[in-house]
């Protein structure tokens, strides 16, 4: 079964679609679940535009009716599972910052994995290619890539520095343990994605708070 990323707007919701509009949103959508079935396969830089229009079902020249450019087209693909990543980092910082000395860390970070598998598991190929994209040398295509990574290490960063700042974890450093743990639950995600592990989701879940804490704590 093919993958699909549907892509709409808040225009398209509140009203009754036009036949251009429709049009628009069907050849949008053609094109990002083009890029992401080739970008997976074979990397972002390797792919022509030629490739994209073909694989979409159109000329090369109508991309660019859609796509400005290919970080454009990657920046399309990424864009409702990074949206829903910084909600639940946010919600996540929200609730450490109304914590005190008897909050559950384990239950707020094991809330924050719950929430980041509900927006990963519908979109697995999405984060399977932000994963490969992140690890490769980077390129003028993927600096949204790049962009994301940086935001959610910053992310990782402040949760570990509100945490510490509540009594919740005592480390010497939160911007070391944070990063660390990151890169370490990334790989996790990674050889999951590839098969590499055999492991349902809510074992994940539980795996992957746990390397959070422990990880934190040992820094």
């Amino acid at each position: 079964m093919g993958y699909s990323v549907a892509v709409s707007s808040p225009a398209s919701r509140t009203k009754p679609e036009g036949k251009r509009a429709r049009n628009r949103r069907e050849r949008t959508e053609a094109l990002v679940n083009a890029g992401l079935e080739l970008f997976l396969e074979r990397g972002v830089e390797v792919v022509t535009i030629d490739e994209l229009a073909k694989a979409a079902g159109m000329a090369k020249g109508n991309f660019y009716r859609y796509f400005d450019d290919k970080r454009a087209l990657v920046d399309a693909i990424l864009a409702p599972i990074a949206s829903d990543v910084r909600t639940a980092m946010r919600r996540c910082a929200v609730t450490l910052g109304r914590a005190d000395a008897g909050t559950d860390l384990n239950a707020v970070y094991a809330a924050l994995a719950l929430e980041l598998a509900g927006v990963t598991l519908p979109r697995l190929k999405v984060a399977q290619f932000y994963l490969q994209e992140n690890r490769s040398p980077p390129t003028p295509s993927t600096e949204g890539i790049r962009a994301l990574a940086l935001e959610m290490s910053q992310g990782a960063i402040h949760l570990t520095d509100v945490a510490v700042s509540h009594d919740l974890l005592r480390v010497s450093d939160p911007r070391v343990s944070a990063l660390a743990v990151v890169g370490a639950v990334e790989q996790l995600a990674l050889a999951v994605l590839r098969g590499e592990l055999d492991a349902h989701g809510d074992e994940i879940a539980r795996i992957v708070v746990s390397m959070v804490l422990d990880g934190i704590r040992a820094r």
